[in-house]
């Protein structure tokens, strides 16, 4: 029997969408980056994507692809967010799964439950959905069916696992101390040996035989090397990190398993020192060899049956208190606070979700063919994978006016909303006005919003018993209050109304140069919603079409802006009427949540920013040829501080090659490493050369080297990162191009 090792990576962000306009919103403590997300891509899911592996002098002698080689799960949230935004790293994760699937004949990645809910704490119907639409994610993803499935946060109770195995998942991964008991399967053995977290053999998988007389294997990780990982530093130093792995080994499977985010956004270059070790593994070291639990459970199948705690989780001792009660377990490193404030605000969500599925079994009756069997094929829709009129052919009931489709799916929106409020972050943290309690409630309004647009019935008095067991819980922070105050001062504003959705498509077009004239017509379009203005004769008045993306149907307003003061719009004042004759509804800009106001700022100032640069770039174009020699005795420019100003456009004249050779060019050189040392525009330049440099290899590869060398005469520092990923994806192609690979930094070259 070999040594085999699989390394686990859980990969996974709270869902942060704002789920009204479904586009994640500016997140301050993420800065510079726009929010976390973005934030922990570029620190971890992008560099495991393309790790370096690096020679003695620096110079880069391998790009790996980290998930071709580990064993993974990424939350079906993030998979989303990730194929709109990062399809580069998006495109690695899938190839890693189907090269592994080629090496292996089991692919790396495993399913997870769709929204990161503690299953044990949730109902029959949403285990199932849970399972289901994760399901359903990961085909569409990955064009196979999942063999293995994460369970958030590990949290597992016999109800769970009996789902799991009714949509044919084979495996789970589990913490050591969640096992009870372990008996050899054999009818002739009936003692069970009790089991704990240092006596228990985490180098095979084991049988949990249901009541329903299905079963599913469970592998262990080795508890104290993947504590050494996420908590140790043990990724300072990939030689060590080796050693680790192989002190103390036997035959067998060692199986480690961490938060993916550890490599990279916990660890700087934590990637590279996992790199490392898989590079050593898959060159056979000590007799090493790397799997996946897949391929290893085909090859050996359990031959020993495990009871488990129930329920029990990865990330709390007492079980699953962790996600409902004060227990103790927290993160945040506040001496002295408690979370008491757990029960009310998981008893709040499961009233909501309780009215949620009474109002959609209710009025859902007549709109679907099956209720129960259109909401869990739901998932397909929501991923991406079903064609919407065929989803209504299948599931809708025949003849329905398109007021009552309408309904329909709302009804379906409404649910998923609904689930996504119980992602296991919301209680995960130690205060309850951090930002995940806060997207929870607020999804969970989202998902009683549409409620009310779906008939829902006593949405009043359900809010006045969310507010009074909200009253409950406490905050630790001091002038925060209770969550009934959140409620009521952060939760409740971030509801869209047909006047703040306005204010928000007024500011975008606007400060994009796009408010529509006399007839024209512009629109602001999020993933959520669409909203489209048309303009009228009178100047600031507007016809106002709202389009949701997921809960069909128009709505038609009139508009009247107010732009008064002129330089301040966030001030302006916006009037909406219904076309029912309504009275009109005004509100101001200011009057958004911080988060939508900063959003607004942001497509403010990149755009008035694009169109300086532009002006200026332009401005340049005869500055080379004014650029006069230098004479003897000369070291700067005549009225350098004019020349300064310009420093971007000029640089970028030269850099791109418009300012090269015409007579001056070494003293132009000269000045613009002076002009940008200390200069705070140099950092938005080098973005921008970094932009430039994606697209000469995609259409002009031979013009790159120019442009990495002019950049370096005069100093600037461009991140060459991105353009060393393409050069090494299209190297075949490439390294034909003189001089390039070697400009990148590779050792080949």
């Amino acid at each position: 029997m070999s040594k085999s090792l699989c390394i686990h990576g859980h990969f996974y962000q709270p869902p942060r969408e704002d789920p009204w306009l479904d586009v994640i919103l500016p997140e301050g403590s993420a800065a510079p980056y726009k929010h976390w997300n973005e934030r922990i891509c570029r620190e971890s899911y992008g560099p495991l994507a393309f790790a370096r592996r690096m020679d003695g002098q620096g110079r880069i002698t391998e790009i790996m692809n980290c998930y071709e080689w580990i064993n993974f799960n990424v939350g079906p949230t993030l998979l989303r967010w990730m194929e709109l935004t990062h399809p580069d790293v998006y495109a690695r994760i899938v190839e890693g799964d189907r090269k592994s699937a080629e090496r292996l004949g089991h692919g790396n990645a495993m399913a997870q439950v769709c929204h990161h809910i503690i299953l044990p704490l949730a109902s029959e119907l949403d285990k199932e959905l849970q399972v289901a639409w994760g399901k359903a994610d990961f085909e569409r993803r990955f064009g196979r069916p999942p063999e293995g499935m994460w369970l958030a946060e590990a949290a597992v109770d016999t109800a769970s696992l009996e789902v799991l195995a009714a949509y044919g998942i084979a495996y789970t991964v589990l913490a050591p101390r969640q096992a009870k008991a372990v008996r050899r399967l054999s009818t002739m053995e009936q003692q069970w040996t009790p089991a704990h977290e240092g006596s228990l053999d985490v180098t095979r998988p084991y049988l949990v035989c249901l009541p329903s007389g299905k079963s599913i294997s469970v592998f262990f990780y080795d508890g104290p090397l993947s504590q050494a990982v996420a908590f140790e530093r043990l990724l300072q130093n990939g030689e060590g990190f080796w050693q680790r792995i192989g002190g103390g080994a036997h035959d067998g499977l060692r199986a480690l398993a961490t938060d993916g985010e550890t490599y990279g956004h916990h660890f700087t270059f934590g990637e590279m020192a996992l790199a490392y070790v898989l590079d050593q593994a898959r060159g056979g070291r000590d007799g090493w060899s790397i799997t996946n639990f897949g391929a290893y459970l085909a090859a050996n199948p359990p031959t020993l049956e495990v009871q488990l705690h129930e329920p029990s989780s990865w990330s709390c001792v007492h079980g699953v208190e962790r996600w409902r009660s004060d227990c103790g377990c927290s993160t945040g490193g506040h001496h002295g606070w408690n979370q008491q404030w757990r029960a009310p605000l998981r008893k709040s969500l499961d009233l909501i979700k309780a009215r949620v599925d009474k109002h959609y079994f209710s009025r859902g009756h007549g709109l679907f063919i099956d209720s129960r069997a259109a909401l869990v094929d739901y998932g397909r829709v929501y991923t991406g994978a079903a064609d919407l009129d065929a989803f209504e052919r299948q599931h809708f009931s025949p003849d329905l006016s398109s007021t009552e489709r309408a309904t329909g799916w709302k009804l379906l929106s409404m649910q998923q909303w609904a689930l996504a409020a119980f992602a296991s972050c919301a209680w995960f943290f130690d205060e309850l006005s951090r930002i995940e309690p806060v997207n929870a409630l607020s999804m969970a309004l989202r998902s009683l919003d549409i409620g009310r647009m779906s008939g829902m019935p006593d949405l009043e008095r359900l809010q006045d018993e969310i507010a009074a067991i909200l009253s409950r819980a406490v905050s630790n922070m001091p002038g925060v209050g209770t969550g009934a105050d959140l409620w009521r001062r952060e939760i409740l504003p971030r509801c869209e109304t047909p006047e703040s959705l306005a204010a928000q498509t007024v500011l975008d077009l606007w400060g994009t140069d796009r408010l529509p004239g006399d007839g024209l017509r512009n629109t602001a379009n999020w993933p959520g919603v669409a909203v489209t203005l048309t303009g009228k004769t009178f100047p600031g008045r507007f016809a106002m079409s709202v389009q949701w993306a997921r809960e069909s149907g128009r709505e038609e307003y009139d508009l009247v802006l107010h732009r008064e003061p002129a330089n301040d719009p966030m001030a302006w004042q916006v009037d909406v009427r219904g076309r029912n004759g309504a009275r009109a509804l005004e509100t101001k800009p200011g009057a958004l949540p911080w988060n939508k106001r900063q959003a607004l700022a942001i497509t403010w100032v990149e755009h008035a920013e694009r169109t300086a640069w532009l002006c200026a770039v332009n401005s340049c174009l005869p500055a080379a040829a004014m650029f006069m020699p230098w004479q003897e005795a000369q070291t700067t420019q005549n009225a350098g501080n004019a020349w300064a100003r310009l420093y971007s456009p000029l640089a970028w004249r030269y850099i791109v090659g418009d300012a090269a050779a015409l007579g001056a060019e070494e003293n132009l050189v000269a000045f613009l490493s002076q002009a940008g040392r200390n200069n705070p525009a140099v950092l938005l330049l080098a973005q921008r050369v970094q932009e430039r440099l994606l697209e000469l290899l995609a259409t002009s590869p031979s013009a790159a080297p120019g442009v990495i060398t002019r950049a370096a005469a005069i100093g600037l520092s461009v991140d060459l990162y991105p353009a060393q990923n393409v050069y090494w994806q299209r190297r075949a192609e490439l390294a034909v191009v003189q001089r390039l690979g070697k400009l990148l930094g590779f050792a080949d070259a």
